[in-house]
């Protein structure tokens, strides 16, 4: 296993950032993975970004998942920004 974060763009300040939360665990789920934290990322204007860290298998694709979580309502874009291989 392999500690990912990725960052998850909302289209606009209005956007439900907690539905967009809830969907992405959904996905990271289903794809292998478990979600460990979320945190929201002020960047401007209102603006949030969702930062998740999860648990992710090492043989699994990431870009699938980068391209699974863009597909969510109201997501500008969804990027791996972090990888990290587990010890032990």
């Amino acid at each position: 296993m392999a500690a990912i974060k990725i960052r998850i763009m909302p289209s606009s300040p209005s956007s439900d950032i907690e539905r967009i939360k809830q969907e992405a665990e959904k996905i990271i789920i289903e794809k292998g993975g478990k979600l460990h934290s979320a945190e929201i990322q002020p960047i401007a204007f209102g603006l949030r970004a969702l930062i998740l860290t999860a648990a992710w298998p090492e043989e699994l694709e990431q870009e699938q998942l980068e391209i699974a979580l863009r597909k969510i309502l109201d997501v500008q874009s969804a990027e791996v920004i972090d990888f990290r291989r587990a010890v032990g």
